[in-house]
């Protein structure tokens, strides 16, 4: 088993600027990708970014450019640096991790408000 905790959501003008942290506890050895997903109300779940073990990311058009993801092995933390935030950019954030290539795991979210 793995478990997320994410922290960092909050609220911020449009404009601004959020870091959220995500800190993977338990059987994290074989953990070989980890990213972020959003979910607005009304909305399916998607994709934010993600990193993999080797620092590969990929990004969702709708960030990219603002957006950026990184990752500590040895702390076990994704992070997610976001700029620029817009309010589109409001939803409820989720930590993702994907571990032996074939088992996932989510965070419980935290809520990003974008809003003046």
């Amino acid at each position: 088993q793995v478990q997320l905790v994410e922290s960092g959501g909050g609220l911020v003008q449009p404009g601004g600027s959020l870091r959220l942290s995500c800190v993977a506890s338990g059987s994290i050895s074989d953990i070989n990708l980890m990213g972020w997903h959003r979910q607005a109300p009304g909305n399916q779940r998607e994709l934010v970014a993600s990193i993999t073990t080797g620092g590969t990311t990929n990004y969702a058009d709708s960030v990219k450019g603002r957006f950026t993801i990184s990752r500590d092995n040895g702390k076990n933390t994704v992070s997610l640096q976001m700029n620029s935030l817009k309010p589109e950019d409001t939803a409820v954030y989720y930590c993702r991790a994907i571990r032996a290539g074939r088992f996932q795991y989510w965070g419980q979210g935290t809520q990003v408000t974008v809003s003046s």
